[in-house]
């Protein structure tokens, strides 16, 4: 692997219920095929939609890694806008899975915070976003849904400090298509690496001066 390069690790999901194709995985195959840059090192993963699955993908996704940053994507039947959501939360998980199960704790990491927020200004990136006239609204969220979305979110949150992020999209063709979906995908993901990367250098300033 190369060193100088940053690595970015970006999910979708598989289908569940009504989501005979999940807008997610299509979204994230199209941001594989644009690719984030010469400089980003992009690996792209379909989570299955089973909480016993995720709580073993996530610490293994980021042991092989080490990515700056982890991006979920999930599909929304309600949205009509992409979606970046400020927090995961812990508790209240009473959906079952595409295996039958929901944790019988109804939380994500039992004596783990009430809810974690992301290190990404997520209000900061929903406007930089828009003002590039992309074509695509972005919109933002402090409820990613109690389900897999949510459990995966948080989860990633605790075991990275905060350094992962999570994108609803709306289903295929409501009203975007799987190629606008992709191409929104890599202008909030550029976007963020961007407002990491100058997080990084006023803390490196602050200790020079």
């Amino acid at each position: 692997m190369d060193n100088s390069k940053q690595t970015v690790v970006v999910t979708g999901f598989e289908p569940f219920g009504e989501h005979t194709i999940n807008a997610s995985w299509v979204a994230v195959q199209e941001l594989k095929k644009l690719g984030l840059g010469k400089d980003i090192d992009l690996h792209v993963y379909e989570v299955p939609v089973d909480y016993q699955a995720v709580q073993s993908l996530i610490p293994s996704l980021l042991k092989q890694y080490h990515p700056q940053l982890v991006v979920h994507v999930g599909v929304s039947g309600m949205a009509t806008t992409v979606t970046l959501e400020k927090c995961g939360r812990n508790h209240g998980y009473k959906g079952l899975d595409n295996s039958r199960f929901c944790p019988h704790s109804q939380c994500c990491i039992e004596g783990g915070p009430d809810c974690i927020d992301s290190v990404i200004d997520m209000e900061s990136v929903c406007k930089r976003v828009t003002a590039s006239g992309l074509g695509v609204a972005v919109s933002i969220s402090q409820d990613a849904g109690r389900y897999l979305c949510d459990f995966t979110y948080y989860t990633s949150l605790y075991l990275s400090h905060g350094h992962s992020a999570f994108i609803h999209v709306p289903p295929i063709e409501k009203p975007y298509s799987g190629v606008d979906l992709g191409r929104a995908l890599q202008a909030i993901i550029q976007e963020m690496l961007n407002m990491l990367d100058q997080t990084k250098e006023k803390i490196h300033c602050q200790r020079v001066h």
